[in-house]
């Protein structure tokens, strides 16, 4: 796991700015950096060792010195694609999963992207054909940014390591702001916050000569070709699925731990790891305590958990660095106790599991159509959902005009069409109630319908089913732009490598397999995923309601530590630029009052304040101090 940095261009100070720009990034690999630097592009390396401690020291060339790649990320089938490039003729001259790249583009070109599995992003230099190459893992679980200024192009896994490039231009976007305020990250189709940074599309490679930037797709989600299997036979597949990808992602010269919270997901993954290490978090707040619970779990299996409790102070205290860590700002709670869970494991360990990509993968949000624990209704519902296309979606359409009853949204999200009303799960502001605190400028942006209509439009052809449309938009919008941004740009903060073996391509390809009936039913979300889990955990736990990270923000917003500390920043001069400064003002009031409950609008507004007060206001970078942990 590392951090990669490069620009091309034909500057003559490239060593100076390369060496800059590392900087910015040294929390992702703090045991060593590289670089290769010609008349035409210069790269930077820094590493955090996982596999071949010794001789994994990157760039790294082929055997005639006419490529050089830099690579972030772990490619877990990297041994027998090793083999069988030393079948076709190729020297290794190390044993890590990086030259296993190299020599694989130089034998397979781009199809190499077709036979690897991991997470990944990539850059490789053609020094003879003067064309460089990268590639995004299929999910984008690692993150690849890039931007064209002045003449260079400029690439990496992080945004801030852009600044110190004499050729970059710091510049807000202005037509986030808006769609940001409804869905809680950044969901542009490409541009980020910083204008004229790019994401560069997971599913995606690149190539860039001679100033002409191509970008194509490799993979996409199809949920077309259905297996006719028995529930209990998913079952069996799912399990046989997840202990097999566990124990590949396991693959490294050091330690790997994992993360447990309460769900079923975290646990599933440490139940069937069995580290020497599982690490919790929790807070301070008498209503839930994830750290509690997963301890439960822990001694049930036996595990050596180490579990923390922190609060609201640390909490706020920390904030500015989280959001400086993020790049863009990123208004789900669970960023606070992810950056102290992932601090607190970076102190015994180099490298952990984690359990994201199971509810996109085998439809865990009750959103995807669980919204009612009445039998009768789920039952009914499922029988809605057998019923042909046109006869279905009259239904919902009908159902969409009711005054609401109890089990109207369940049956709704049964029958009607995915993209009359599934934007994600997070709206916080809808676009009518953003123009109303935003000011003109920036009322302007991409509306909801735009940014969601070409997925919707690929989904038609990926997917016949509406579960897996809506999936297919979590897969590129929710999944890639907060779940696994947060993951590794919080865990890196901390020079601590996450690993996701539920997002895994061979997991994909059974759980895309999978008729829907057996994932929503009238039974659970993910159904059989749960029952898979329930060999390894006690049966309880499988059925637990997803709670995500509980962060008590409603208590904080109304105690003084948290009420201050928000109104202060509202109240700064330069609010004023994006919002109407009484109205969000008034927000805080009503919420502190207990007039309301506006926790999440609140926090959204907050969360950009204090990212874009980091990026665009303050003179000194955020710094991070060593944390005492209270244990449990």
């Amino acid at each position: 796991m590392c951090g990669i940095v490069g620009f091309v261009n034909t500057t003559k100070q490239k060593e100076a700015i390369i060496e800059e720009m590392m900087e910015r990034i040294v929390h992702r690999g703090p045991n060593s950096s590289g670089k290769y630097i010609d008349e035409q592009i210069a790269l930077g390396f820094r590493r955090l060792s996982i596999i071949d401690l010794e001789g994994g020291t990157q760039p790294i060339y082929n055997e005639d010195q006419s490529k050089v790649i830099i690579f972030n990320g772990e490619i877990y089938n990297y041994k027998p694609l090793r083999e069988a490039l030393i079948q076709a003729g190729h020297t290794f001259t190390t044993q890590a999963d990086t030259e296993v790249l190299l020599h694989g583009y130089e034998e397979w070109g781009t199809a190499l992207l077709q036979k690897i599995r991991g997470m990944f992003a990539f850059a490789i230099w053609d020094i003879e054909k003067q064309e460089l190459f990268g590639a995004r893992d299929h999910f984008g679980i690692k993150p690849y940014y890039f931007a064209q200024m002045n003449d260079t192009f400029m690439f990496g896994s992080e945004i801030k390591s852009f600044l110190p490039h004499p050729d970059f231009k710091k510049e807000l976007n202005k037509e986030a702001l808006k769609p940001y305020l409804t869905f809680q990250y950044s969901p542009l189709n490409g541009e980020t916050f910083f204008k004229g940074v790019h994401r560069l599309p997971e599913g995606h490679y690149y190539t860039y000569k001679e100033g002409v930037l191509t970008i194509k797709e490799y993979w996409d989600a199809d949920y077309n070709q259905k297996e006719n299997l028995s529930r209990e036979e998913w079952i069996e597949k799912i399990d046989q699925a997840v202990q097999e990808s566990v124990a590949i992602h396991k693959n490294a010269d050091v330690e790997v731990g994992s993360f447990l919270s309460s769900g079923v997901d975290s646990s599933y993954v440490a139940a069937v790891l069995r580290p020497d290490h599982t690490f919790s978090i929790g807070f301070d707040d008498k209503t839930y305590n994830e750290a509690i619970e997963a301890r439960k779990l822990t001694k049930m299996l036996e595990l050596n958990n180490t579990a923390a409790v922190i609060n609201g102070e640390m909490s706020f205290k920390a904030f500015p660095l989280i959001q400086y860590h993020l790049d863009e700002p990123d208004a789900n709670p669970s960023c606070v106790p992810l950056y102290f869970l992932s601090n607190l494991a970076a102190q015994h360990v180099r490298v952990v599991q984690s359990g994201e990509g199971a509810d996109e993968l085998f439809a865990g949000y009750n959103a995807y159509g669980l919204h009612t624990n009445s039998k009768m209704i789920r039952v009914v519902a499922q029988g809605l959902r057998k019923l042909p296309k046109g006869i279905r979606y009259s239904i919902g359409r009908s159902l969409g005009k009711m005054k609401n009853f109890h089990g109207r949204m369940h049956l709704y999200a049964a029958t009607a069409p995915a993209r009359e009303y599934f934007i994600g799960h997070a709206e916080i502001f809808t676009e009518a109630e953003s123009n109303t605190y935003l000011t003109k400028p920036y009322q302007q942006a991409p509306s909801v319908a735009e940014i969601v209509a070409p997925h919707y439009a690929k989904a038609d052809k990926q997917a016949k089913e509406e579960v897996n449309k809506m999936q297919y938009l979590d897969v590129h919008q929710w999944m890639p732009k907060d779940i696994l941004l947060k993951a590794d740009k919080l865990t890196m903060a901390s020079s601590l490598e996450a690993r996701v073996p539920l997002l895994d391509i061979e997991m994909m390809k059974l759980a895309q397999s999978i008729p829907t009936k057996y994932l929503i039913n009238q039974h659970n979300t993910k159904d059989v995923f749960r029952q898979a889990s329930n060999r390894h955990l006690p049966e309880a736990w499988a059925n637990r309601e997803k709670l995500g990270f509980p962060v008590p923000i409603k208590a904080w917003l109304r105690e003084d530590l948290g009420y201050l500390q928000v109104k202060a920043l509202f109240e700064m001069d330069f609010v004023t630029e994006f919002f109407d400064q009484a109205k969000i003002l008034e927000l805080v009031e009503a919420h502190h009052e207990n007039k309301a409950d506006l926790q999440r609008k609140i926090w959204a507004i907050y969360t950009f304040l204090t990212w874009y007060k980091v990026f665009f206001i303050d003179t000194e970078v955020p710094k991070a101090e060593k944390i005492t942990y209270e244990t449990l």
